[in-house]
Parts: structure tokens; C-alpha cells; sequence
């Protein structure tokens, strides 16, 4: 089989089928052979079909030569006319991920942070890496989620991810590159042998390879039965997320426990998965469903992995990022919308609601505070003011969440807590009515 502008034209119209025409296609272009035969085919299919297309080069700074590497890739765009794009990121080396791992975190969080709604953002893995990432997570243990390696095509921040060229192998893209006489780059730390992807790359594959000369159709086909498997276990822990409330940020034990300690697993991973947090291992699974799940009523297990971490409190189980946000400071109130910070949503005020804080108060200097301790408050339908702390105690909110609850002052005068709340005296119909918009878990 030859790749070919066609070739890729019949591909985008399968993925189109499943996501839409669409809006622009941001290009990950490294500047190496398969992101450059890509740029070419893609720059030829923005011109017949008028697809906007941007290609986004991104710089690691992890060498030397990066500043040329980038200005290639400008005048290889240039000379297609397609609009190009260099960011530099700082690749977080100690984050105990491993070189690898942390600079593909900072280049999908600089191209997650590029793309609109309804952007595709194309990448240009082909068949040799789905075989290469099928064989990693082989040893690395990896469940049917791993195995079926990479996908097509899959939802990524307001838009896709998509990569066309996965049923593609590199001979046919280093055949047109030949062809069309195109020029790219090659990034040295490619045969690098300590890193596990290049030693499958130039020591393992090929001796499978010749033994088995389709070896990578054949992962190929494998990554494709995993991935069926993967989606029906998605569907089922979809099904049991619905029968538990469909909360995937709180999860309820008593009914949890009803289910197989395998589907527990599963329905784990995939609310985790759709709160955007990191996929624990085995083992720290196994210690959510040994010591967190069974806690008595009153503890507060805690079992905590980068990028997430999973509590108890009373009879929930709280899926979490790994460190909570500080309590921000004192927040001067000047608009209708207050935003909170990382991971504690907005808080909007909305004038001439049926019932709210009294108009009297927005006209004092308004601020959004954050316990100290000792407040003392009187709810609306309360005879008399009370501890704060207790109040929150009784309401059942979680314990990391009460230092983080938004507390709204008139002055010096406690007139709202978040939209729990709203103190006896501040109450007037119509009034204005406070919302906390992307609220985290609090009961």
C-alpha cells in the first residue's frame, strides 16, 4: 500500500464520521519525517478543501539545537503556506516521571491550552509506534485500556485529539517523503537505547520483525480487539456510575461495596478517567479497596498517587486531585463573577432574584474571605447565631473543604456562606442570589 494525499482524505472522512467537520486542524509538527509528510499532505488538502490549519512546533528546550530546530520547521510551513506556530515549555525533569513522560506533559498541555472548540489537534503516530506503545504497556502490565494502545480518535479539551496515520507504517511515509522530496529533521536522542521505546524501536521489533515480517499489523489488529474490550468496560462502568448517583467526584460506599471488588476497580479508573485525574497502579488501587473503602465511619483515609487522591468521609468516597488548593486570599469584590481559584470554581452574584442578600449589602465594600476560625453566623431560619464550624459539621460538608468554603462579607459583617447559606438578617425578596458555579464536593 502507498500513502498518498487520497489515502488521507478517505481517512478523514471515517473520523469525521465520528466527531464533525472540523472548526481548524492544529498540527503537532515536530519537524521529524512522519509530522513533515504530514504537513505536506494536510497542506495539500487545506488547499483543495479550504481546512484552516496551523502547524504548532513545540520547544522542549532540552537541546542545543532547538533554536534551529524551530526555524526549520517555520520555513517548512512557510513554504506550504500553512500558518505556523512555536511554543516553548518547561519540562518538569523532577517530577519523577522520567524524562520522556514529562516532556510529553508539557508539549499536550502547551497543545491543549492552543485549541478552540471544535479544533482537531493531529498527531502523527503511525503503525510502528502503536506497536511500540502496545508492547510497553505489555510489560508494564498494563489492563485492555493499555493494550489497545493508541487511538484514533478521542476527545481533548474543547476539541479531538485524532491521528490519521495510524494504519500507516513508516516505510510508506518515508516512501513519499522520498517521492515528494521532502526534508526533516532527525532528533538524536531517537537511538538513544536507554529509554524503553528505542530499545523496543531498533533492538526488539526488528528481530520480531524478522520472524514475523507483518508483526506490526498484527499488534495493530490486537490494539483494535483491546480497544472493543476497553469500550465495553467503559460502558459497564458507565451503567454503574449512573446506578450510584452519577457522581464521579463522590462515590457512595454502602452501594459501592455491593458491587464485585473487579467492577469496583473498574468504575475507579473510569471516574477518575472523566474527573481528568491520573490512573493509580495496581497497587494503589488495591489499597483504596483494602484501607480506604473499609475505614471506620469516623476516619479519614487518605491514599494519594500523582495526580490524585482518593478519601473517605462518613459514607462517601472523594476522588480528588493530589494537593488540594490553598485557601486564596481576600478577594475584593468588583463584578458579578468571582472566580475563586484552581479547582474551587466561581462565585456569582445575581441581581434581582426572586430571594437573596438584601441590595443594602452590595452597596458596602464586599469581599470574599476564607475561614480563620471562630466565625460565628446565623443562617436563614435559625433563632440565634451559631459557630460557624459547627454549622458545617452538622451540614456534613468535608473536612478539606471547610478552610476553602467562600465567605461572603458586607464590610465586616458575615452575610453569606458560598451558596449554602445566607445570614437571617441579610435575606430580602427579591434579593441577589448567590451562585457557586463549578462547585467542588462538599457533602
Amino acid at each position: 500500500m502507498t500513502f498518498s494525499v487520497e489515502t488521507l482524505r478517505a481517512r478523514f472522512e471515517e473520523l469525521q464520521a465520528v466527531a464533525g467537520t472540523p472548526s481548524r486542524l492544529v498540527l503537532a509538527f515536530s519537524g521529524g519525517l512522519d509530522s513533515t509528510v504530514l504537513l505536506h499532505a494536510l497542506a495539500s488538502l487545506q488547499g483543495q478543501h479550504h481546512i484552516r490549519l496551523l502547524a504548532v512546533h513545540i520547544d522542549h528546550g532540552l537541546q542545543e539545537d532547538s533554536a534551529n530546530w524551530s526555524a526549520h520547521c517555520k520555513e517548512a510551513a512557510q513554504a506550504l503556506g500553512v500558518d505556523y506556530l512555536c511554543k516553548s515549555v518547561t519540562v518538569q525533569l523532577e517530577s519523577g516521571k522520567g524524562p520522556e513522560a514529562s516532556a510529553r506533559d508539557a508539549r499536550y498541555g502547551a497543545l491543549h491550552a492552543e485549541l478552540g472548540l471544535g479544533d482537531w489537534l493531529i498527531s502523527a503516530h503511525h503503525r510502528e509506534d502503536q506497536a511500540e506503545t502496545l508492547l510497553l504497556n505489555l510489560v508494564r502490565g498494563s489492563g485492555p485500556m493499555g493494550i489497545a494502545g493508541i487511538g484514533a480518535m478521542r476527545r481533548f479539551g474543547p476539541g479531538w485529539l485524532a491521528r490519521p496515520l495510524l494504519e500507516t507504517s513508516r516505510e510508506e511515509l518515508l516512501d513519499y517523503a522520498e517521492r515528494m522530496g521532502l526534508k526533516w529533521l532527525e532528533d538524536p536522542t531517537n537511538v538513544d537505547r536507554r529509554f524503553d521505546r528505542n530499545f523496543l524501536r531498533h533492538d526488539i521489533l526488528p528481530r520480531l520483525k524478522s520472524r514475523w515480517p507483518d508483526i506490526s499489523a498484527r499488534l495493530l489488529r490486537s490494539a483494535g480487539h483491546a480497544g472493543e474490550a476497553a469500550e465495553l468496560l467503559e460502558d459497564l462502568a458507565d451503567i454503574d456510575l449512573e446506578g450510584l448517583g452519577g457522581r464521579p467526584d463522590r462515590l457512595p460506599i454502602d452501594r459501592l461495596i455491593e458491587l464485585s471488588q473487579a467492577r469496583q476497580r473498574n468504575l475507579l479508573r473510569y471516574s477518575l478517567k472523566k474527573l481528568g485525574l491520573s490512573t493509580p497502579t495496581a497497587m494503589q488501587l488495591s489499597r483504596v479497596l483494602e484501607e480506604v473503602i473499609p475505614a471506620r465511619h469516623d476516619a479519614q483515609p487518605l491514599v494519594s498517587w500523582p495526580g490524585a487522591s482518593v478519601r473517605r468521609y462518613r459514607n462517601g468516597l472523594y476522588l480528588l486531585p493530589e494537593n488540594l488548593v490553598e485557601s486564596p486570599a481576600t478577594i475584593q469584590v468588583s463584578s458579578a463573577d468571582v472566580p475563586l481559584g484552581p479547582g474551587l470554581g466561581t462565585l456569582q452574584f445575581v441581581h434581582d432574584a426572586p430571594r437573596g442578600m438584601a441590595e443594602r449589602f452590595w452597596q458596602a465594600e464586599v469581599q470574599v474571605r476564607f475561614r480563620q476560625g471562630g466565625e460565628g453566623f446565623q443562617p436563614e431560619g435559625q433563632s440565634h447565631t451559631r459557630k460557624l464550624k459547627k454549622l458545617l459539621q452538622e451540614e456534613g460538608v468535608v473536612p478539606w473543604m471547610r478552610d476553602r468554603l467562600p465567605l461572603v462579607y458586607a464590610g465586616d459583617e458575615l452575610v453569606a456562606v458560598g451558596d449554602l447559606w445566607i445570614a437571617a438578617q441579610a435575606v430580602a425578596e427579591p434579593g441577589i442570589a448567590i451562585r457557586w458555579n463549578e462547585r467542588p464536593a462538599l457533602h
